[in-house]
């Protein structure tokens, strides 16, 4: 069903499910480009959300539609909508994903993908997400 709102709601495609441990609840990647600066489309249904993680290169995230948060470790949680823009440094540990109310998604952007990968990290706590959800 979200699938089907969303293909119809979304400018780009929600792509395939991402099926890893990194993710908790249901989020789709769709790339648009592997060329010098990759860019994908990210989405995540209500309550889904990725781990703790660092980018060696640095993100930026161009909020499209629906909800979220982003939270670097130490600060409190930003609520995002449509037209927000994170510009995420090299080596922060942060997270993102969808609010309990709404669907989210995002454009991520590498910054310097030839710095290195992604480190994934711990889960979210359910305690951590809550607190996010409290910070409207």
């Amino acid at each position: 069903m979200i699938e089907k709102d969303l293909n119809q709601s979304t400018i780009f495609p929600i792509g395939e499910k991402i099926d890893n441990d990194y993710f908790v609840g249901d989020a789709y990647l769709s790339m648009l480009t592997t060329q010098s600066n990759p860019i994908g489309n990210v989405t995540f249904a209500p309550n889904a959300r990725n781990n703790w993680h660092t980018h060696e290169g640095g993100q930026i995230l161009l909020v499209i539609g629906g909800e979220g948060y982003y939270q670097e470790e130490g600060k409190v949680a930003q609520r995002l909508k449509a037209g927000d823009v994170v510009e995420i440094a090299a080596g922060i540990k942060h997270w993102h994903g969808a609010a309990s109310d709404s669907w989210f998604v995002h454009l991520a952007i590498v910054r310097d993908p030839s710095k290195g990968d992604t480190t994934w990290l711990e889960p979210v706590s359910e305690s951590q997400y809550q607190e996010a959800n409290q910070s409207k």
